[in-house]
């Protein structure tokens, strides 16, 4: 019962939260420069002020500001994102179709740094001072440091063009028409060098925050009392020491799994990759404020409910935090 309270509270922030997001959101889109009406009508070849005024007032933009945030306002209440006057859909339609592909994408980049990052910052943990640890604390930094755009080109240079192991575009193989087990292999090959690309990044970040953190917990009273008792040093890192040291590690987790969607633009945008990172910068440059407002709404509904489960998660970890 406290755990479903605790629930109950956070989402009632998270609703409140959320709005005044989508409040700031569609004033600042609104104060960006270019008019939609405008782009529309140049693209059309007839950028000529009648027919501009009618593009206006057929997607309601020539109307007072207030009134179009009170029409967005509560179209977002009732799940309704409104219309993308650019693309002719309705905008949750849109991001819907775009959206498995991008979890896809971040879910997988996500397990592939958390577990990479527990991993190496284990073991430089265990063995610091040592080749280890100076290796895998500069691959860290080499990844951190490194550009995504330069290693997201770099890596289909290697892996594509010189080696061609893998593809390098796209999420499936045009006119395959795969199905199955085949349909599977094919996209998991698709996966992999935007998922990689993605995940070593964020892999860097949490291997020094996990080296760190052990470092700390292994110089704590509990520690040095479990090895003058004899504990295996296997049992102690594992029991003892990972698991207090895992929680910092837990929290910015947390906060970067949301952000991890925002940091899939440019991957989706090298890659091809047909997610709603890909689906933003299109809609940036066509000025297309529906849809932007409404992949901003998704994302940052996603970064409130995965801050609500790393609380929720910190439980299991550590039964003696308490949900208040």
């Amino acid at each position: 019962m406290q755990k479903l309270g605790f629930i109950v509270r956070r989402l009632f922030k998270a609703v409140v939260v959320l709005l005044a997001i989508v409040i700031l959101n569609f004033f600042l889109i609104r104060a960006a420069p270019g008019d939609p009406a405008q782009v529309m009508a140049g693209e059309a070849g007839a950028a000529d002020e009648k027919f501009i005024a009618q593009l206006q007032e057929q997607f309601g933009l020539n109307k007072p500001l207030h009134e179009q945030l009170a029409i967005y306002v509560g179209g977002v209440v009732t799940l309704d994102l409104g219309y993308s006057y650019r693309q002719n859909e309705s905008v949750t339609t849109l991001i819907l179709d775009r959206l498995p592909a991008t979890l896809l994408l971040t879910g997988t980049a996500f397990f592939i740094s958390l577990l990479l990052g527990l991993l190496f910052g284990a073991i430089a943990a265990s063995r610091v001072g040592s080749i280890t640890d100076t290796a895998v604390t500069s691959l860290a930094l080499l990844f951190y440091a490194t550009p995504l755009f330069w290693m997201a080109l770099m890596s289909i240079l290697l892996f594509s063009v010189v080696l061609g192991w893998l593809p390098a575009y796209g999420m499936e193989s045009i006119g395959a028409n795969l199905t199955g087990l085949a349909y599977v292999g094919d996209v998991a090959a698709h996966l992999v060098l935007p998922a990689m690309t993605l995940g070593l990044f964020f892999m860097a970040v949490y291997a020094r925050l996990t080296r760190s953190s052990m470092l700390e917990v292994a110089d704590m009273d509990f520690v040095k009392t479990a090895r003058a008792k004899g504990v295996h040093p296997a049992r102690i890192t594992r029991v003892h020491v990972l698991r207090n040291a895992v929680l910092p590690v837990i929290t910015l987790a947390g906060i970067q799994a949301g952000q991890i969607v925002g940091g899939a633009v440019l991957t989706e945008t090298v890659f091809a990759w047909p997610g709603i990172g890909r689906l933003m910068y299109e809609a940036l440059f066509q000025r297309d404020y529906n849809l932007l407002l409404g992949i901003f709404f998704v994302s940052s509904a996603m970064v409130l409910l995965f801050n609500l489960i790393t609380d929720v998660v910190y439980t299991f970890i550590d039964p003696r935090i308490e949900l208040k």
